[in-house]
């Protein structure tokens, strides 16, 4: 008994372990650490010594460490894992990188899928050229060429019989044939003014009166029209650097100085100012458009700019193309070309610039998102992570599956009664498309790649249906993107443009010849007519400018400027 009351006896029953299994780390009160210490459930030491069990301290500390341990096992299982997660991630990016790299480019099925998926039942790949069983391609018609009549006789020692030596009797008509051949060839135009000499006494006239001289595109300039429409076909429809024309052109003869070209580009640029404002202007009056934009170098110092790359901005509708030159990527570029009042559509891909744009806000500019874009997701997906392929290529599939239900709707567009089964079908699969997607999207267990390239869907879905209500939207931006090519093989030839002039230039010059491909005219005529008319106006815009615009010429004049013996190019994309 004591003073405060009865004793307490505390008994404990050690748990013997072997002191050679003990961790040889130190005790848990000498390992520094600056997060809290996992401890086992055991109650809390009391403070001070213990009267009755000295050793319970001692007892206790395997069990600490056991947690302790138990702790840090637990945290590298999950580091690991974070670990191999990253690698993967990593993995699947150099795939990426090096399809980009060095794999193939083209995301057609025939080309793409078999290749990701092979199977032993694959069929061959199909050859190229004309294919067995297919109509040939059709004769071409070169009656339109001029023709230049040559006659070939048998030799005069040869004109007889080899036997006898009797002459032989001609029979009337000839036996024809054709031959093509393309004669390019530099010259000079003399042009000697005639003077006249007053024969009366009036004093009107001065004493030697000069005819007028030719009409110039640069006054003063000795490069008559068809040098300047060699030089801006080459350089902007034909996407060659201007030295390898001049290299050409000294194969025939003729030697120009890149100075003397490139100041006279410089001078022409006002004659084509005004066709490009009225290009824009048409470009504005569009139900819809096709919108993207692709890197345009320029190399020039601009203050508040880093660096040369300004970026060149496609705008594709029915009856015109307008490229736009600017020095940044932002959306007040489709803004101010476009205007405040701009009501349509606008096929795009995914670029938030577009979403930014103060005519969508306002829902007067609704965006139609590509569909090959998203496909274009599934198909790197099935590229980067090969054990996800399966579950992306039932994906592209689908897509494929809306594609085809889309062109059979389009195909009945002028049978009411057909066109409404098949606008059913496409509803119905883009419903349940779109049903799919939410489905897998709920899945806690959904593999980061998956899930990545699911929320992408879903976040731009009400763009990429608005083909189902307007059939005149098509599913995909491929058409911008073809319009694009190009400048693109442009830009990797020479690289961009030396000063802003030139880029100017560079934009207008491209929009007016892929507006003239539109509209299946022939460039060359057509540049001819205008420069010829600038030429005659003095080398000022002539003043009738609107009549050269492709929407107002006659019947007569997109007969007469027209590409002939062509076909318009299959759509490869």
């Amino acid at each position: 008994m004591s003073a405060d009351g009865p004793a307490t006896l505390c008994c404990v029953t050690p748990h013997r372990i072997p002191v050679a299994t003990l961790p040889t780390n130190p005790p848990l009160s000498q390992t520094p650490s600056a997060e809290p210490i996992p401890t086992c459930s055991a109650p809390p030491l009391p403070t001070g010594p213990c009267p009755v069990c000295p050793r319970l301290a001692q007892e206790f500390e395997p069990y600490r460490q056991a947690a302790y341990w138990q702790a840090m096992h637990q945290r590298a299982v999950q580091r690991e894992q974070q670990l191999q997660q990253r690698i993967a991630e990593l993995e699947a990016k150099l795939r990426l990188r090096e399809q980009q790299l060095f794999g193939r480019q083209t995301e057609t099925s025939a080309a793409t899928l078999p290749r990701l998926s092979p199977t032993p039942g694959t069929p061959p790949r199909r050859p190229r050229g004309q294919q067995r069983g297919r109509p040939g391609p059709r004769r071409r018609d070169h009656s339109h060429l001029p023709a230049v009549v040559e006659n070939r006789d048998i030799p005069g020692a040869q004109c007889c019989c080899q036997r006898c030596g009797r002459p032989f009797a001609p029979v009337s008509g000839t036996e024809d044939s054709t031959i093509l051949e393309v004669e390019v060839k530099a010259h000079r135009r003399l042009i000697r003014r005639r003077r006249y000499r007053p024969t009366c006494d009036c004093g009107v006239h001065p004493g030697v009166v000069t005819a007028p001289p030719a009409p110039r595109v640069i006054p003063k300039s000795i490069l008559g029209v068809s040098i300047w429409v060699t030089v801006l076909l080459d350089k902007y429809l034909f996407y060659r650097p201007t030295y390898r024309l001049r290299a050409d052109l000294q194969t025939q003869g003729l030697d120009l100085p890149l100075g003397t070209l490139t100041d006279g580009l410089q001078r022409l640029v006002p004659l084509f100012e005004p066709v490009y404002e009225a290009l824009a202007a048409h470009s504005r009056r569009q139900p819809l458009w096709h919108a993207d934009e692709t890197r345009w170098q320029v190399f020039v110092t601009v203050e508040g700019k880093v660096g040369y790359r300004w970026y060149l901005w496609a705008f594709h509708s029915a009856e015109v193309v307008v490229f736009v030159l600017a020095a940044g990527r932002a959306h007040d570029v489709p803004e101010d070309h476009l205007g405040p009042d701009a009501q349509g559509i606008m096929v795009v891909d995914r670029y938030k610039a577009y979403q930014a744009m103060a005519q969508v806000k306002q829902g007067l500019i609704v965006l139609a998102f590509c569909w090959a874009h998203v496909r274009r997701d599934f198909v790197t997906l099935a590229r980067t992570w090969p054990d996800q392929e399966g579950w992306a290529l039932a994906w592209v599939a689908r897509i494929g599956e809306l594609y085809r239900l889309n062109d059979e709707r389009l195909a009945v567009v002028e049978q009411p009664a057909v066109f409404v089964e098949a606008d059913a079908r496409l509803r119905q699969a883009v419903t349940a498309f779109g049903q799919q997607g939410e489905a897998e999207l709920a899945e806690a267990s959904l593999h980061p790649a998956r899930r990545k390239v699911l929320e992408s869907l879903g976040d731009h879905w009400s763009g990429l249906t608005v083909f189902v209500e307007h059939p005149e939207v098509p599913m995909d931006n491929n058409t911008a993107e073809r319009t694009e090519r190009g400048p693109v093989v442009g830009r990797k030839n020479y690289y961009g443009s030396g000063a802003v002039w030139a880029g100017r230039l560079a934009a207008m010059l491209f929009s007016l010849l892929q507006t003239f491909c539109l509209w299946r005219l022939n460039p060359r005529t057509w540049l001819t007519a205008y420069l010829t008319a600038c030429a005659e106006a003095g080398g000022e815009p002539p003043p009738d400018v609107e009549s050269f615009l492709p929407w107002q010429l006659s019947e007569q004049q997109l007969q007469a400027w027209s590409l002939q013996g062509q076909e318009p190019a299959p759509d490869t994309s």
